[in-house]
């Protein structure tokens, strides 16, 4: 089984979403956007906040693609920006 940040390396996205993600990613800071995204309470671990970020973006993309209704571009940014901003900081807590 592939390890987390590889399966994140491995995401194919539009560029313009990405480099969108990519800009955002500069600014994120866990303590306040994760909650928001995953719900409030105990903040998960890096590497179990980006599998359930990972899942979110997953259908969030398949919204995308399928052309739903109900699909907020808004809301996939803020996931990969998210996603982005914790494999950052996974990948820094590894190389220490």
């Amino acid at each position: 089984m592939q390890d987390v940040l590889s399966m994140l390396h491995a995401l194919r996205r539009p560029p313009l979403l990405m480099r969108a993600a990519r800009i955002g990613a500069d600014d994120y800071r866990r303590a306040t956007h994760l909650p928001r995204l995953l719900g409030y309470g105990h903040l998960p671990r890096h590497s179990a906040a980006l599998l359930r970020l990972m899942e979110l973006e997953a259908n969030l993309n398949s919204q995308r693609l399928a052309s739903d209704t109900g699909y907020s571009l808004v809301r996939h940014v803020d996931i990969l920006i998210a996603m982005l901003g914790e494999a950052r900081v996974l990948k820094a807590s590894q190389t220490v």
